[in-house]
């Protein structure tokens, strides 16, 4: 079953035992609820002050301002959105950093059994680069968050050099994901009355013309159906792409951005929520609300970037909070995966796991030091689900 049906119809019917038969829209708006994680209890800390479940371990792949271990390339400030990409019988994960004006994006290469074999930097000179998303066509997609930001299209085994996508529209971008299914990139706006939008290439896999479109609705909406419209001029001077038309719905602080099986996951950190944008039918649904989470609680605070897993696992990282990644598994439960020890002035950022699924890479953008230049960039191993 698809990821998106199978999350709705095991959530729903949960959470509507819980509230008495309530409907299908209350009940999922309520459904993901705390529990025991699929991994176990969380174990004391690694040597990396970091809690995983049993039979998980860490190690740390970079350093800001440290070398690489074994390359001369010295690991970049903020460390923030990321993902992995194969390469021969190895991989790539690129990290960008959210720092203004140098920004940019750095990658490192993996062989077959992990280790590192390069580092090298793919994007440089732009401004607060926060997230991003891949393409299917092994592009990496880096974000500015700031007024008029650009994505900028970057290859991630740097033979290439990065070009400037403006038609996808100049707004504060946070993320984004590709939806080869029905041919759109969406993308989320990371300020209080943001917007959700969609950019249509006119040829899949060429970024450089194509359409954007914002997401329409009432903005008290938390389900059910929704329209697209044209933005008119992407460009968003003199008024800002998420200000052009009429309809669009707001979204507080949108955040990361995650697609599979026919479902646009999506993150609003200002109301902590996290959305489910079902591209077959044209609606959106909540996932999860700590507000609406029973008895209180939450585990999950301050939400930001999102991936998921071939299990059908949503991963997701904590913008403060409790430093943690939780996922949110299909059959509807929210339980810490790890969390990262005394490093509270922090955030966790650009989960992404390695192609075959066997490794977790995440960052603490600001670490131990709770400053751009601490940011210390993770691998975790483990027997994941499959």
């Amino acid at each position: 079953m698809e990821r998106r049906k199978f999350l709705r119809v095991a959530v729903v019917g949960a959470a509507a035992a819980a509230f008495g038969g309530a409907s299908w829209q209350e009940a999922f708006a309520a459904a993901a609820q705390p529990g025991p994680s699929p991994y176990g209890p969380l174990q004391p800390a690694d040597a990396n002050d970091i809690l995983l479940p049993s039979g998980f371990s860490s190690r740390v792949v970079g350093r800001t301002g440290q070398r690489v271990a074994g390359t001369s390339y010295l690991w970049h400030p903020a460390p923030d959105g990321g993902a992995c990409f194969p390469d021969g019988s190895g991989w790539v994960y690129v990290s960008n950093s959210e720092v203004p004006l140098v920004g940019g994006t750095s990658a490192v290469r993996f062989s077959s059994t992990g280790q590192i074999t390069g580092a090298y930097r793919i994007l440089g000179n732009t401004n607060v680069n926060c997230a991003g998303g891949a393409t299917p066509w092994n592009t990496w997609l880096s974000c500015e968050e700031v007024d008029w930001g650009r994505v900028f299209e970057t290859d991630p085994f740097g033979n290439t050099g990065a070009v400037a996508r403006t038609a996808m529209g100049r707004f504060k971008h946070e993320a984004c994901a590709a939806d080869p299914d029905h041919g759109f990139i969406y993308m989320t706006e990371d300020v209080p009355d943001g917007c959700f939008y969609r950019f249509r290439p006119n040829t899949w896999g060429n970024l450089s013309s194509g359409t954007l479109e914002v997401l329409c609705g009432p903005n008290e909406q938390t389900s059910g159906p929704v329209t697209w419209r044209r933005v008119p001029d992407p460009d968003g001077f003199p008024v800002t792409t998420r200000n052009q038309v009429s309809g669009a719905k707001r979204f507080n602080g949108g955040e990361g951005c995650y697609y599979a099986g026919g479902t646009c996951w999506f993150t609003t950190k200002g109301d902590n929520r996290v959305w489910a944008y079902d591209a077959d039918a044209s609606a959106i649904d909540l996932a999860y609300d700590d507000s609406l989470v029973v008895g209180g609680g939450a585990p999950l605070t301050g939400v930001d970037n999102v991936t998921g897993s071939s299990s059908g696992d949503l991963f997701v990282a904590e913008d403060g909070g409790d430093m943690q990644i939780c996922l949110i598994t299909p059959d509807g439960i929210v339980a810490p995966f790890l969390q990262v020890q005394g490093q509270s002035g922090s955030e966790i950022t650009g989960p992404a796991f390695s192609p075959d699924g066997s490794r977790l890479y995440f960052s603490s953008q600001r670490g131990t030091a709770g400053n751009v230049f601490g940011g210390i960039t993770y691998e975790v191993t483990g027997p994941f689900r499959r």
